[in-house]
């Protein structure tokens, strides 16, 4: 089967150069598994991380965001079968989904929204998980509840942002704040369903106070948490919430300790990595976002059609999700 894979460590500076079109055998779904054809790709800011650190000896296939058809399953599969059209983030410790096919365990799949094409589809399982872990089982948030409290989502414009800046402003009462430094992605944000945006490229205090907001109860730190970290224990409440999801090179805790601020991590992968005894909750997190998609609550975060699946196509799309300026998604289809 045709797929891309990082083959080589750079000596100096970027290893791009070395996602490379590579040739290589299809594999064979057993136990939970099934086998999926892929159908599109959406690449994510891991994608450029474990290419950027790959120092193995034997070529890694990236991609964790896919729809596909089930080709073939294992002998203890019972949700679903060959022929469906699924959606899922895969795991991070098996080969990813830049390929024909792909092995994906059943209780991290769902069945894809009926309302959206193939690459629409794609640009939303890892985000829409991430973000729903982060507000509703890391932050504590409530369907339909947290009125009065203040949700400030910084990087509202990527990924992750653009579907929880839906799930906020539909799923619950929170005031919904998101960050954005220029016209273009705060008008995204604007139209993801922000009460507000503001411009994280100045300080949080004023741009807060310039919208009649003096302290927010949640954060959502998305991108830069180290650039903007004292900033966001002085925007938060006594007894806020702090989560976040990149990784600062270092975090000093101790400057929450005077608020009680409590600091939440969310790492979607969590649950696959270790096969966790509720792995299959991702199952049911992706069935009810394709629900909430196809009755219309929600809608994909799709930015950019990169064209089809090939290494020329993945370059550029890691090469732009590394400016940090990508607006919503970056979409591949197709071989």
């Amino acid at each position: 089967m045709k797929a891309i894979a990082i083959t080589a460590a750079a000596q100096n500076g970027s290893n791009l150069d070395f996602l490379r079109d590579i040739d290589t055998e299809k594999p064979v779904a057993r136990g939970h598994d099934l086998l999926v054809q892929i159908q599109a790709i959406s690449v994510n800011p891991v994608d450029t991380k474990v290419r950027a650190g790959f120092n193995a000896d034997a070529p890694r296939i990236l991609g964790w965001d896919a729809v596909g058809v089930v080709s073939d399953v294992g002998e203890s599969v019972t949700l679903f079968k060959p022929g469906d059209t699924v959606w899922y983030a895969g795991a991070l410790t098996r080969p990813g989904s830049n390929a024909e096919y792909q092995l994906v365990d059943e209780r991290i799949v769902a069945h894809k929204p009926a309302s959206l094409d193939n690459a629409s589809a794609a640009a939303l399982p890892l985000t829409a998980i991430t973000a729903w872990e982060m507000l509703f089982d890391r932050l504590g948030v409530a369907e339909n509840g947290n009125e009065g409290d203040v949700l400030l989502i910084v990087g509202a414009a990527g990924g992750v942002g653009s579907i929880m800046t839906q799930l906020a402003r539909k799923l619950t009462k929170m005031t919904v704040i998101g960050t954005a430094s220029r016209p273009q992605s705060q008008q995204w944000v604007r139209d993801r369903g922000a009460h507000h945006v503001i411009d994280h490229s100045k300080p949080l205090s004023e741009e807060l106070a310039r919208i009649g907001i003096k302290q927010v109860t949640h954060v959502a730190s998305l991108t830069n948490t180290s650039d903007h970290y004292q900033q966001l224990i002085d925007a938060l409440m006594p007894q806020g919430k702090l989560a976040l999801i990149d990784d600062p090179e270092t975090l000093d805790a101790r400057p929450l300790k005077a608020k009680s601020i409590s600091l939440h991590w969310e790492f979607m992968f969590t649950r696959s990595m270790f096969e966790t005894p509720d792995m299959i909750e991702q199952h049911h997190l992706l069935t009810r976002v394709a629900s909430l998609i196809d009755s219309g609550v929600i809608e994909t975060t799709l930015g950019e059609h990169g064209g089809t699946i090939n290494a020329e196509n993945l370059r550029k799309a890691h090469k732009l999700i590394e400016t940090q300026r990508a607006v919503g998604k970056i979409v591949l289809e197709g071989f």
